[in-house]
């Protein structure tokens, strides 16, 4: 645990004496002290989660967030083969005008559980149509012009862990920083110099590790990559014995939907914050949305291969917010969907939809504040087959507002985590209730309580700490004028309240 969760969080009382060897006498700083403030610099107040839900393919949100106003007309003229009949649509509680695809009930619900927030026509300028090269743009946050070698979550991590992966795990975060299920991990977690995070294959390599059952390690014969592996490979082996041990911290979790690969991962997500780990961001992925043909059956467009997949990601997240609520986390974690693009506004001739553009992004929690930011798309009364859907909201200023209003990131902060030529294009979008960075408070004692002295002062050789606490865990340490930790002089529970001696 970092020292600003013991200052801020987790203890009745806490102490820094950054001066005690020169004799000063001080009080329990609170969150507003500029020292304290400068020793949290980098390690950020936050047991926040974040879950990136990637829809490989290019999703077409046309047909997911649908217009039923005055727009609905050209929507149906844009694709009248795979349009959905405006009776079908699903109502968005609290917006009018605008409805969700006919088989995502799951995440109606949660509309009106007030635990949901669609954000319309998000992109960037210039759009690119390959998958390859636009997966790479939305994971680094780049341009389309322009190449970056890291991610935007890789990037938010660096910050807050620096140097990784040398000298991890450790006490302060033994925990992964980042976890993918999934073959690899990508491009989103990668750091300047290492990737922040770990894989876990698949949901059966995941209950193979806290089984016991060991899957073979890969080996290579070149010297410096084989260090490295080496290396990550023993971090691995630390890993999984807190992943063991928050897996099986839980022993009851919620039902998830049958033949549903993206709640078989989620289920492990929820099961690992439940369990404890200080992982922050999870990324799970799930695929099959080119639908270029056969998009949806001609006799019924609002069943078909799409609407299969937009159940499916609407049942999973679904079940997974209310798990996270059965299990009391559900405050501590945010979700959000997005996909390399959309489609076209039009449609082809083969039931299906062309790469696009802009498309709509989901956000879930309880501490999202819900409903739609944005309008319906303008779509031509005549549209062609260039037309794409184009831009509100930029991706950068999505991911730049979880990193601020989520993560209670300093706004320069995040701006400095961005390429310079995209800091200014970065808006603070209204995405997350109010307060949500303000849940974890310090300790209140009242503003000229001394609940920390030591007696002799002036001292060369020893001195006797005198402190206060209400009981549970007090931690203390010395630290000096630079900020540098001296001693860890106590950590231990207490049994109630009173007035505690400790020699230094």
């Amino acid at each position: 645990m970092k020292r600003k969760d013991f200052l801020l969080s987790t203890i009745p009382a806490a102490a820094i004496l950054p001066e005690v060897i020169n004799g000063y006498s001080v009080k329990a700083f609170n969150s507003n002290s500029p020292l304290v403030q400068a020793l949290m610099r980098g390690t950020t107040l936050t047991d926040h989660v974040l879950v990136i839900i990637q829809l490989s393919g290019g999703n077409d949100g046309l047909n997911m967030v649908i217009p039923v106003d005055a727009g609905y007309a050209n929507y149906v003229n844009a694709r009248s083969n795979v349009a959905l009949p405006q009776n079908k649509v699903l109502p968005i509680a609290g917006v009018t005008g605008t409805g969700i695809h006919t088989a995502m009930t799951g995440l109606q619900s949660l509309f009106s559980e007030g635990k949901a927030k669609v954000i319309q026509a998000v992109g960037y300028p210039q759009p690119n149509f390959s998958h390859f090269r636009a997966t790479d743009i939305w994971m680094s946050g780049s341009n389309s012009n322009q190449e970056v070698y890291s991610g935007w979550a890789g990037r938010y991590l660096n910050y807050e862990y620096p140097n990784f992966p040398t000298g991890y795990p450790n006490t302060d975060m033994p925990d992964p920083l980042a976890i993918q299920i999934g073959s690899s991990t990508t491009l989103t977690s990668q750091g300047s110099a290492a990737n922040m995070g770990m894989s876990i294959t698949n949901p059966t390599t995941f209950y193979n590790l806290i089984s016991g059952t060991i899957d073979p390690a890969p080996a290579t014969p070149a010297g410096k990559e084989l260090t490295y592996i080496r290396t990550v490979n023993q971090q691995t082996q630390q890993y999984s014995t807190v992943i063991k041990a928050a897996a099986n911290a839980v022993t009851q979790q919620g039902t998830y939907p049958a033949n549903n690969s993206l709640g078989d991962q989620l289920k492990i997500v929820a099961r690992l914050v439940s369990g404890g780990l200080k992982t922050r961001v999870y990324m799970v992925n799930f695929g099959g949305f080119d639908t270029h043909s056969v998009q949806v059956n001609a006799a019924d467009t609002t069943t078909g291969n799409h609407a299969t997949l937009l159940q499916r990601v609407s049942d999973a997240i679904k079940a997974f917010q209310d798990d996270l609520k059965q299990m009391g986390v559900e405050d501590r974690v945010v979700g959000m969907t997005y996909s390399e693009f959309g489609r076209r506004i039009k449609s082809n001739s083969s039931t299906g939809t062309d790469h696009g553009a802009a498309a709509p992004m989901f956000l879930f929690g309880s501490k999202i504040d819900p409903g739609m930011l944005g309008v319906n798309p303008t779509i031509p009364a005549n549209a062609s087959v260039n037309d794409n859907i184009p831009m509100q909201y930029d991706f950068r200023s999505v991911y730049a507002t979880l990193l601020e209003k989520w993560f209670c990131l300093d706004k320069t902060i995040v701006d400095s985590l961005f390429p310079p030529n995209i800091n200014a294009q970065l808006q603070s979008l209204p995405l997350i209730k109010a307060g949500a960075c303000n849940t974890v408070t310090p300790p209140a004692p009242g503003n000229d309580e001394v609940l920390i002295t030591n007696r002799a002062n002036p001292f060369t050789s020893s001195t006797t700490i005198v402190f206060k606490t209400q009981g549970g865990r007090t931690f203390i340490q010395v630290i000096d004028t630079l900020g540098r930790m001296i001693k860890v002089l106590i950590d231990i529970d207490y049994p109630g309240p009173g007035t505690y001696t400790v020699p230094f």
